[in-house]
């Protein structure tokens, strides 16, 4: 009787927030997955496919617990016209994921495409100068913001602001504010929601050095500043004709060693058309890769697909040749890489 009291009073406590449990059996759908593992798992919505098709709207809300507006946030949807708000497109995302008990990441704040012409244009003719883009970039992140306050979990705050090389990007925003402006964001968006995680997101972060050495020491700086900045997010375009990011773990610690939650954010994986086989197969175990990459860090708590079904995918317009980028094909049947992601075990 005293040893085995010996025994228990010398075993450990348990973790905790331990990490749920590798589960026997595989999930059933998505939604059932993101619950095994803890994490969310997410889309990229199509707006005109949630109102128009009713197939589309059925599986996005049955597989999903977060989802992204793929355009419908971006500045050239909601002010078209400088002060005119159109704001129905992402109301109806929200309004849906409410319904449908999904969280939302809003994307994106500020970002050097998709802009609305009057502002483009006012920034090149001098009729808009440097004082009233920055009223007018702190008007619309306010605005935005405000709006949705308590109903976003995370927004996407700035949005690929390095170059591959590694310098800051070229855009109006550093041309005409300087460098200033990145903190500027988080602080203005931090501001009219504080409870919204705010992250810094972008592509090829996966592989490319001087990209991550850039990132990371912009988040240290902000840190360093006490500028509120909460996440990375990794966007995850991948393509089967380039090797796999062997080291994307790796670079995922980096930053959560910086006290960053990490998101995989907009996940596809397009190869070089005709479909086969053996290019689904090797898709599948890009996906499968990127989820197992996710739990293998604590502080993954997101992966989002963009977009889930080949019926809407940005990728041949952008690629050409290229698509068969998604889970799902055209008529929405899984391919192997849905499969792929229901049988990944839990956290190790």
């Amino acid at each position: 009787m005293i040893l085995a009291l010996a025994l228990v009073l010398a075993a450990p406590a348990p973790p905790a927030h331990p990490h749920p449990h590798p589960h026997p059996h595989p999930a059933k759908d998505l939604r059932q997955l993101a619950q095994q593992h803890g994490i969310k798992i997410g889309t990229a919505v199509d707006i005109a496919a949630l109102r128009d098709e009713p197939d589309y709207r059925q599986r996005l809300n049955r597989e999903f617990t977060h989802v992204t507006a793929e355009n419908a946030m971006k500045w050239e949807s909601v002010e078209p016209e400088r002060g005119v708000y159109t704001w129905d497109d992402a109301d109806a995302l929200v309004e849906n994921a409410r319904r449908n008990h999904q969280q939302i990441r809003g994307h994106t704040l500020l970002w050097h495409n998709q802009l609305p012409a009057w502002l483009t244009s006012g920034v090149e003719d001098g009729t808009i100068d440097a004082t009233e883009l920055r009223e007018i970039l702190r008007e619309h992140i306010t605005t935005q913001v405000r709006r949705y306050k308590g109903k976003i979990r995370a927004w996407d705050v700035v949005n690929e602001v390095v170059e591959e090389d590694g310098s800051l990007r070229q855009s109006i925003w550093l041309q005409h504010l300087g460098p200033g402006y990145i903190a500027d964001a988080f602080r203005w968006a931090h501001r009219a929601d504080p409870h919204a995680k705010l992250f810094i997101n972008d592509y090829n972060l996966e592989w490319n050095a001087p990209k991550i050495e850039t990132t990371l020491s912009i988040v240290k700086d902000l840190k360093a500043q006490g500028v509120p900045i909460h996440g990375i997010g990794f966007q995850g375009h991948l393509g089967i004709q380039y090797d796999y990011p062997a080291d994307w773990a790796n670079v995922m610690r980096r930053f959560a060693d910086l006290g960053l939650e990490v998101a995989i954010t907009e996940l596809d994986v397009r190869m070089v058309l005709p479909v086969t086989p053996e290019k689904l197969a090797t898709q599948a175990e890009y996906y499968r890769r990127a989820l197992t990459d996710c739990l293998s860090v604590r502080a993954c708590r997101e992966m989002t697909v963009w977009g889930f079904t080949d019926r809407h995918s940005w990728v041949p317009g952008w690629f050409e040749g290229e698509g068969a980028a998604t889970l799902l094909d055209e008529n929405l049947a899984p391919k192997p890489a849905y499969k792929a992601l229901l049988a990944v075990r839990g956290r190790k």
